[in-house]
């Protein structure tokens, strides 16, 4: 078996397009999480997974470049739309998000605060 540093993962990890960035960052914490609770059950498997699903680099890209035309002060009336659009979508992802972290929060009889600690996620919003 081939051992690597850290380092020599993140180096390759730097390498990955976006998505596949995204899918190794997922399965790093599920492994991180059930190393710190090695016996999970199906339904926190299943709650991580969905608390793991990013959104479509499509449509986060699509995103981004819309709030920076909205920053520069270009956006279309169009842009504009699909903007208001694209942002229903974010935050319907967010909530679902919430609701499977403050689910496995409950499961694991730990505050929502804790948990986001021991999975390394950060606050979107601070």
């Amino acid at each position: 078996m081939a051992t690597y540093t850290v380092d020599e993962l993140v180096k390759a990890a730097e390498q990955l397009p976006q998505i596949d960035l995204e899918n190794l960052t997922a399965q790093v914490l599920t492994l991180k999480a059930r190393r710190a609770a090695p016996e999970l059950s199906k339904n926190e498997a299943e709650l991580l997974r969905n608390i793991n699903q990013g959104m479509p680099d499509e449509l986060q890209n699509r995103y981004r470049e819309l709030i920076a035309s909205r920053r520069a002060e270009t956006l279309t009336e169009s842009e504009h739309a699909e903007l208001l659009h694209l942002t229903n979508q974010v935050e319907k992802h967010d909530t679902e998000r919430l609701k499977y972290l403050t689910e496995l929060a409950r499961i694991r009889k730990i505050s929502l605060t804790k948990l986001l600690d021991e999975l390394g996620i950060e606050p979107a919003y601070t």
